[in-house]
């Protein structure tokens, strides 16, 4: 526990360090990135779904209330999403613009830059977020949107292509709907596990025969330990020790070493694949261990800063005054603060939470 403690506290050392090299001035570490995925990582997608339920857009009041100009745009987040802050970290303003939001006629000029094609609620598995938003924007939609605009842009892509990085952080909503079934449903969680991890592979590959190279993975958390879930958890009395619920807890222990294996094995096939895994469930457990981080200080783990757990988050919801004490801002999703948390791991983080480099050191390759 004290080394991790000590790898906190290097990243936070190395994050000012950085900042003091590039300074404001210089070129983003990569060309363009691309981001896909779920609810963490949109930044307005579903906006642009006209069948997406209301409770999987994030378009109203009070998410946003710390954005600028206090403005919902899309994000499930009181401010800056994971996608934004790591965008930032590269270099960039905030994420790249969602793509559903794009006019047909500016999309190649906007992959020069880089689009997000993440859609919440979507999942590894195609069918996962329509059952309880009616339409996303899944996964293979995603990348078939993005191989298709790689397509568009012609011969000369390549180079780009390859410098850029591709962001993906999904999974965690095929694991709430595999464990929103009654106790007395007969599972296979290997076998289901087996499935996210082949869909993971399939997607992985068509991105890298559309020319990708780099590859910034990140697995599902506890996703046991979100507010909606510590309800499941005690309405089932299927608690672990953190109060969370242990089912759907053990699926993402399961499943980080399982897309660890699968990455291995890729980049050893696939000439040039670089990839870095983040290990979400681990920089969790830190957090809801109590251990107090490097410009972080989460003293609120088990309820969420709009609505405090009673109801959802709408304009209405009680709001909590100190959100970078909170690292739920709703039943779901955590605060602006959680994501800068878990960005400057992912970008900087020493080996203790991300393997085998981490996303400043992914960036800095060449192909």
């Amino acid at each position: 526990m004290a080394s991790r403690r000590g790898a906190f506290a290097l990243v936070a050392a190395l994050c000012l360090l950085e900042l003091a090299r590039r300074g404001l001035a210089e070129e983003p570490a990569v060309p363009a990135m691309f981001v896909f995925g779920d609810s963490t990582v949109d930044v307005g997608n579903n906006n642009f779904l006209a069948n997406c339920k209301a409770n999987c857009k994030a378009n109203y009041p009070r998410y946003g209330v710390d954005y600028p100009f206090q403005s919902p745009t899309g994000r499930f987040s009181n401010g800056y999403n994971l996608a934004d802050q790591l965008a930032q970290k590269l270099g960039f303003d905030k994420s790249p613009p969602p793509y559903l939001s794009l006019p047909d006629v500016t999309i190649i000029s906007q992959m020069s830059k880089g689009i997000n094609f993440a859609s919440g609620g979507s999942g590894l598995i195609d069918s996962t977020g329509w059952k309880v938003c009616t339409e996303v924007f899944n996964m293979s939609a995603q990348v078939q949107s993005f191989t298709s605009a790689v397509q568009k842009m012609g011969n000369g892509t390549a180079d780009l292509i390859s410098r850029s990085l591709i962001f993906i952080n999904t999974g965690s909503n095929d694991l709430f709907e595999y464990t929103d079934f009654p106790s007395n449903t007969t599972r296979n969680d290997t076998e289901f596990l087996q499935s996210l991890v082949a869909s993971y592979k399939g997607h992985l590959k068509e991105l890298y025969g559309a020319g990708a190279r780099k590859f910034s993975v990140v697995s599902p958390s506890l996703v046991g330990c979100c507010p909606s879930q510590r309800a499941v958890a005690h309405d089932t009395n299927d608690l672990d020790f953190h109060g969370c619920f242990r089912a759907a807890n053990g699926l993402s222990r399961q499943l980080y070493p399982m897309l660890g294996s699968m990455l291995r094995g890729l980049a050893a096939d696939l000439p040039g694949m670089h990839y870095s895994l983040g290990d979400s469930v681990g920089m969790a457990e830190l957090v809801l261990n109590g251990t107090v981080l490097p410009g972080a200080n989460f003293t609120v783990l088990d309820r969420p800063c709009c609505g405090g757990g009673v109801g959802g988050c709408n304009g209405t919801a009680p709001l909590c005054q100190d959100r970078g004490s909170y690292l739920f801002w709703d039943n779901f999703h955590p605060t602006a603060a959680a994501s800068n948390v878990f960005a400057r791991e992912l970008f900087f983080d020493p080996g203790a939470f991300v393997h085998p480099m981490n996303v400043h050191e992914l960036a800095e390759l060449r192909p």
